[in-house]
Order: structure tokens, then sequence, then C-alpha cells
């Protein structure tokens, strides 16, 4: 009646960390560009308009540079990919909808298809080559 889960073959598991990799490597990046510089990045949420500029940069951070590092090494993935997934979706939806620049109107496309590579990671987890998977959590 059910079939037994198989296990990762090595291209699977391969295929998971570069896909973490990918994927991480523009929060991760990004997030340490808003630490390192924190009072520009305050300062540009306050000049768009987001109201309480300084709680939100430091929980922006906190997503984008932890939520990368977690991803990476696939710490709580489906958490991880959950809640960036959400905050990709609503990163567009404040600053990426002037659609009548071209440049913005990729960038909403963009951050669309990010957060649908999120939703794998949600769906799918981490793989085998994992923190989850080290700690005894199911890896897929």
């Amino acid at each position: 009646m059910f079939k037994p889960m198989r296990k990762e073959n090595v291209v699977d598991n391969a295929i998971s960390v570069v896909a973490r990799l990918l994927m991480a490597q523009l929060f991760i990046i990004s997030g340490w560009q808003k630490l390192t510089g924190f009072s520009g990045t305050e300062a540009y949420f306050t000049q768009m308009g987001i109201p309480l500029a300084g709680v939100v940069t430091p929980l922006v951070i906190l997503i984008e540079l932890g939520g990368g590092l977690a991803l990476l090494s696939g710490f709580k993935t489906r958490w991880v990919a959950a809640v960036m997934a959400a905050f990709t979706v609503g990163s567009a939806l404040i600053a990426h909808t002037n659609f009548a620049d071209p440049n913005q109107a990729i960038n909403f496309m963009k951050n669309l298809s990010i957060a649908g590579g999120l939703l794998w990671f949600m769906r799918n987890g981490a793989g085998s080559a994992s923190v989850d998977a080290a700690l005894g959590k199911s890896p897929s």
C-alpha cells in the first residue's frame, strides 16, 4: 500500500546543497550589506515611508542574514523558507510596484520567482547534507 521512502542519491544531495547555496547567497550578501550600512538602510526605509524603520531594519537584517545562513546550512529549513518566502513577497509588494519602471517590474517578478524557490524548500526540506538531517529531522 505505501511505498518505502527512497534514500537520496548523491546527485539529489548535491543538487539540494547547490540549490541552497544559490538561494542563500542572495540573502546573505543583501543582509550583510544592510548590516554594515545600517544607518543608510534605516534612512532608505524611512524615505520609502516604512513605519518604525528603526525596528524594521534589524528585523530585515535578521531575516536576510540569519535566514540566509540558516537556509545555507539547512537549519530549520522548512520554517525559515516559509518566513523568507513571505518576506520576499512582502518586499515585492512594498518596494517593487512601480510597474511604469521596467526595472521595478522585473524586480517584482524576480522576487516572486525567488519566493517560488523558497516554497520548494518549505515543501521539500534541505536534503540529507544539512543540519536538519544531522539533528534527525526529516531531510525531505
